[in-house]
């Protein structure tokens, strides 16, 4: 265990991070496996707007490099155009 306060307050900030992240994370993933999943064109744009909006922000939060965003969202724009 840590002997400093600032030691302390940091193992606690870094807890919170790292439950925030993973929250971030597992949002970033189910909205894109909704996309995905959607059979129908309609629906599959709804929730591409959606996810791209959340992978922007994501990005422009520094959880995932901005090339990553764009990767997924020129993979998920690829397939509700072929729906």
């Amino acid at each position: 265990m840590a002997n400093y306060a600032s030691s302390i307050r940091r193992i606690r900030k870094s807890e919170a991070a790292r439950q925030r992240n993973r929250a971030y994370n597992s949002s970033m993933k189910t909205a894109v496996k909704s996309v995905l999943a959607a059979t129908q064109k309609e629906d599959a744009e709804n929730k591409f707007r959606k996810t791209a909006s959340l992978l922007d922000k994501l990005a422009a939060k520094g959880l995932i490099h901005k090339n990553k965003a764009a990767n997924q969202k020129a993979r998920l724009a690829l397939f509700v155009n072929n729906l």
